[in-house]
């Protein structure tokens, strides 16, 4: 077996060449690697995504072609997506001529991981916002930490990264190919786990035999917090500490034990607040859905053992911590507000899971009561839409109208069964009386504009690009995207499974085929 890439100890100097460096976990590891010292350079299509700004801003050098002269004679370590290969990139043909080590990105941040106290949030739904809320805790408590999300946040000055301090590491882990055994946590973090990456997984056995093995490779003493409310979460920490009793179990939810149960939740119009046993102060979100309040629970009780290993003996600053999760405003395909125009709310969400689906369906209808909430969905992957057709039939039941497109393809698998996004309509149309079919997202805008009134919440959801559509909408009524009408498909939160944050899972690139979308995955990101 080979042993995994070391990183020096000290990367003041050392020369990273990052192929795909567009990607959102790949643009995410470059600022992670430069605040560290080390000298960058990249490449990547053209195309242009949300990350130019962010890697301009950086002053990290890199070329929109693909070219071994790109490559400098001093690099000393290629990292690239997964979506390229070197039987068809320059570059990383040069890296193999040039005998130098090349990693894919959730092999650099597993490398990355074992220099920091670090930490791993996982599950199948909510990785993305767990994880951006522990960097809104860490940073209101000015931890000396780097948070790495798969999606960009606001927070983080519409980054996906968080660089304040190398002392501790918090990122987003996928389980897409079982990426996330690359990382080395000492804490984990497991927020739900159900049938998923149907393409990979043979089933929901082999799902938990991947989460009890990241969970058993943890150190003596290490930390596993999980959602006893999600049946899945909870039979893998049965496994993890029938396998590993020296390791720490920590529950949270609202059927928790101990010092992690949610009570007290009141959602309004806007906000939700709550109560959790071990805090002594009221929390609050400005963030919809239930399933986010789970999320905040796991941030917290996270950070507390982070708060511990920095800071033994001290009370954790709690009203700082209820402060850092009150001016969370989200982040990028993760209801994310577009705009309003018209008297219509735009929104747009990443879920592509129906259980993702229905949760945040419920959280907007709860969260915007009084308005009329239209889905607009593009499931993405055949492999998912033929193994979960059932559930999707019936995950839409708290949305007034519901609209259907082709299904979103994936570079990573064929049609084998057939399965076509007309059958995806019709079984949705089975248990909900009002659903529309739109093969194309791109004339969907025309069609749906006479539709809307003053009141609307108009959502698009998906791991597809219809998000577009949305956008598109809001235009046509005179308004802007509120943080400025991102074109490209990346950008806008292209196709990322895992949001590529560890993951970097390539579900599909982007919508152009560049690999904006971790380098590119989906990176899952959720």
């Amino acid at each position: 077996m080979t042993e995994p890439f070391q990183l020096p100890a000290s990367l003041k100097g050392f020369r990273v060449h990052l192929v795909g460096i567009k990607g959102t976990g790949m643009a995410a590891l470059a600022e992670v690697l430069s605040s560290r010292g080390a000298r960058i350079t990249g490449s990547d299509t053209s195309e242009k995504f949300y990350t130019d700004a962010v890697l301009s801003r950086l002053g990290i050098p890199y070329r929109e072609t693909f070219s071994a002269e790109n490559l400098p004679r001093d690099t000393q370590l290629v990292v690239h997506s997964a979506a390229y290969r070197a039987e068809d990139n320059p570059e990383l043909r040069a890296a193999v001529e040039m005998h130098l080590p090349a990693l894919i990105y959730p092999q650099a941040l597993g490398a990355l991981s074992a220099q920091s106290d670090s930490s791993g949030i996982s599950g199948v739904h909510g990785k993305s916002t767990t994880t951006a809320l522990c960097g809104m805790i860490l940073k209101a408590w000015g931890f000396p930490a780097t948070v790495v999300v798969g999606a960009e946040v606001p927070g983080f000055g519409n980054r996906s990264t968080l660089t304040e301090g190398d002392q501790f590491l918090v990122a987003e882990t996928c389980e897409y190919r079982r990426h996330f055994l690359n990382f080395h946590p000492r804490r984990i973090v497991i927020t739900s786990i159900e049938p998923d990456h149907l393409d990979y997984f043979r089933d929901l056995e082999d799902l938990l035999a991947a989460f009890t093995e990241y969970g058993t490779r943890m150190p003596p003493g290490g930390v596993l917090i999980y959602c006893s409310d999600d049946p899945g979460a909870r039979e893998a920490a049965r496994r993890v500490r029938g396998q590993r009793p020296d390791l720490v179990a920590i529950p949270y939810g609202r059927n928790a034990e101990g010092l992690y149960r949610v009570t007290g939740e009141q959602v309004g119009s806007g906000r939700t607040v709550f109560r959790v046993a071990g805090v002594p102060v009221q929390l609050e979100l400005r963030i919809p859905g239930a399933h986010n309040v789970l999320n905040a629970t796991a941030a917290l009780a996270l950070c507390s053992h982070v708060w511990d290993a920095q800071r033994r003996g001290q009370q954790p600053d709690w009203a700082a911590a209820a402060a850092g999760l009150r001016s969370f405003t989200g982040s990028r395909r993760r209801s994310e507000i577009v705009g309003e125009a018209g008297g219509v709310l735009f929104v747009d969400d990443y879920a592509h899971h129906p259980t993702a689906i229905q949760k945040t369906l419920e959280g907007m209808r709860h969260f915007y009561p009084g308005r009329r909430l239209i889905v607009d969905f593009m499931s993405h992957t055949y492999s998912r839409t033929r193994a979960l057709l059932a559930q999707f039939g019936t995950c839409f039941s708290a949305a007034d109208e519901v609209i259907l497109h082709r299904i979103y393809a994936s570079a990573r698998e064929s049609n084998e069964g057939g399965i076509r996004g007309q059958d995806l309509y019709e079984e949705v149309r089975r248990h909900h009386p009002s659903v529309r079919y739109i093969e194309e997202p791109a004339s969907a805008a025309a069609e749906l504009a006479g539709g809307l009134r003053a009141g609307d919440l108009f959502i698009t959801m998906g791991a597809g690009d219809n998000w577009k559509i949305g956008r598109e909408l809001l235009r046509l009524r005179g308004g802007s995207a509120a943080g400025g009408n991102v074109e490209a498909g990346g950008a806008a939160g292209g196709n990322v499974e895992a949001g590529g944050a560890a993951g970097g899972n390539v579900e599909a690139g982007s919508a152009a085929g560049g690999s904006a979308v971790d380098g590119s995955t989906g990176g899952t990101t959720e």
